[in-house]
């Protein structure tokens, strides 16, 4: 599925659709250049989801902890120089929990990501324009996709 953010605000709006969707387990992997959107989407579904800190791009810390309607997990992996690095920061506690997780750059982890997960992929068009395709599997990803098929407002 694709949908053309045509701003800001159409990514604010997308971010609300998920987080009214998600629920326990949840992880959702975001990919795209340097500048796409990715903690920028993350900060509108936390947002949503009840977390009151202001999200920043966890890149230099890899995983920061927030509390929201449940715990919220926000994940940068760009740094990360192996899949085995991410067990020894305890990243299976974390997916396999009672909290929902955002990953960032998350193609970079790709064997070890669980299979039923959300992946959304930002192409940025131009400085305000973006392409954002979604794909996924299991339940929440179902329920992402008929709330975003039954939405027209991104054509």
């Amino acid at each position: 599925m694709k949908i053309i953010a045509r701003n800001i605000k159409d990514t604010e709006k997308l971010g609300k659709i998920i987080a009214g969707c998600i629920d326990k387990g949840t992880v959702i992997c975001l990919d795209g250049e340097l500048g796409a959107g990715k903690t920028a989407l993350t900060r509108f579904i936390a947002r949503e989801f009840g977390v009151k800190e202001n999200i920043v791009s966890p890149t230099f810390t890899i995983i920061k902890e927030y509390e929201g309607k449940l715990p919220f997990y926000h994940m940068d992996v760009y740094r990360i120089d192996s899949e085995d690095d991410m067990y020894d920061l305890g990243y299976d506690e974390y997916i396999y929990s009672e909290g929902v997780t955002v990953i960032e750059w998350a193609d970079l982890i790709k064997g070890i990501l669980p299979e039923e997960r959300i992946d959304i992929r930002i192409k940025r068009i131009d400085d305000d324009k973006r392409e954002i395709s979604i794909e996924g599997k299991g339940l929440i990803f179902e329920k992402l996709a008929r709330e975003l098929n039954n939405e027209n407002t991104f054509d």
